[in-house]
């Protein structure tokens, strides 16, 4: 597996940008992956993690996404932190599986904008987070209307998660597209690219990263809190492929195809890979040690 030597975390997870999401970065902090990652850290507690983008054409959630979310989980389940992932019923079998015994996973219900605000409110009172990520989760537009890269309505099938995005004062999102919760704070920018969304996601976050593909994204987040705790806390290539391939057993689809294999975004396992591969080179060349 070839890969080039990059000087930045931002560097490698915008590489091979295929929706023209890089067109954002200078619209963000140079260091934004390690000033998220900061901020994490700055918020010790119970973390909520949500994911799952449901893709019509493949009817189900696709695998960009919930490795992601699996990889910033287990990171901060090392660091002692407790985590509790937030779906709705099309991603819910899959995350359960993915889930580490450790791990809590919350169904969020898919309901009107009323029912959606009362189980934002009951998930943070029960749980009292101290801090929300999300990761390739649809956000409504100003409109109200979830969208997905095509632009098509998904709102029927997207639980309202970002309810609780809404409410909470500490919130990171990751996006690749300009349509996830947390990239409503580059809203007045993104429709000024015409390969981006031109009804873009309305919800905002503290701190956004960008990335090609939201698992790189979420890997990159990773990278940082491991430079910044000098301690590698990135997942092995090997279980990140598990990962891929236990979505795909669960009927997730790829987010390009809407097919049901081991693809991500459009890139096969090879191809997709070589990113995590880097930031593990990235971490070796700066001196963070192993696991």
């Amino acid at each position: 597996m070839s890969t080039t030597a990059f000087s930045t975390i931002e560097d490698i997870i915008l590489q091979r940008d295929q929706r023209g999401v890089a067109a954002l970065r200078p619209h963000l902090p140079a260091d934004y992956a390690v000033q998220a990652a900061q901020y994490v850290l700055d918020h010790p507690g119970t973390t909520f993690i949500t994911t799952g983008f449901y893709i019509l054409y493949g009817g189900t959630v696709e695998t960009d996404g919930p490795p992601g979310a699996m990889a910033i989980g287990k990171a901060l389940e090392k660091l002692g932190r407790k985590v509790v992932y937030v779906t709705d019923k099309y991603c819910l079998k899959a995350m359960k599986t993915l889930a580490s015994p450790k791990g809590t996973v919350e169904e969020f219900p898919v309901t009107d904008l009323e029912g959606s605000n009362k189980a934002a409110k009951v998930l943070i009172d029960k749980h009292k987070p101290a801090l929300l990520i999300s990761i390739e989760r649809s956000s409504p537009s100003r409109d109200g209307i979830y969208r997905n890269m095509r632009s098509t309505d998904v709102s029927s099938y997207t639980a309202k998660v970002d309810a609780m995005f809404r409410i909470h004062p500490n919130t990171v999102g990751i996006g690749d597209g300009g349509n996830e919760i947390g990239m409503g704070l580059l809203e007045e920018f993104i429709p000024k690219y015409p390969k981006l969304p031109q009804l873009p996601a309305a919800v905002a976050c503290k701190k956004l990263i960008i990335a090609s593909v939201s698992n790189w994204g979420g890997y990159g987040l990773v990278a940082a809190m491991s430079k910044l705790s000098k301690r590698n806390l990135l997942p092995t290539l090997e279980e990140e492929a598990g990962w891929v391939k236990q979505c795909v057993d669960q009927g997730l689809v790829d987010g390009f195809t809407g097919e049901a294999k081991l693809y991500v975004d459009g890139f096969p396992m090879d191809e997709y890979q070589k990113t995590l591969k880097q930031l593990h080179d990235l971490l070796k060349r700066e001196g963070v040690k192993g696991k």
